[in-house]
């Protein structure tokens, strides 16, 4: 079974950083693509960074761009989210996701179909 684990969610003042990051298991590693995506409370899913571990392309939506960065250490299994220049509208709950070939949330060109359970990120002003 596919499992991912995020970790590295907290509270943090407007302008600071965070490192998140999404232990996998269960995978091809190398051959997958993993997301992330953050909800905050009445909004949709939105997805916000991604990277196709074959070749290590990434994805950003335009509100992170400059701000995270994406990046895998293949020896772990694991992808980090490193968040820099944080802003109050950051605060959401951040996701990790897997690609998964036959269904999932599709962005990128990718679809998203295995999914961790959620860190916290609060940004206050």
């Amino acid at each position: 079974d596919v499992q991912l684990v995020e970790s590295g969610g907290g509270l943090v003042q407007a302008g600071g950083s965070l490192k998140l990051s999404c232990a996998s298991s269960g995978l091809t590693f190398a051959d997958s693509s993993i997301g992330w995506f953050r909800q905050a409370p009445g909004k949709e899913r939105e997805g916000i960074s991604a990277i196709r571990l074959s070749d290590n392309t990434t994805y950003y939506t335009d509100s992170v761009k400059g701000r995270f960065t994406i990046a895998s250490d293949n020896a772990k299994n694991t992808v980090y989210l490193q968040m820099n220049s944080l802003k109050p509208e950051d605060t959401a709950v951040y996701y990790c996701a897997a690609h998964n070939p036959y269904f999932g949330f599709p962005l990128w060109g990718m679809r998203f179909g295995y999914w961790g359970q959620g860190t916290q990120v609060t940004v206050s002003s």
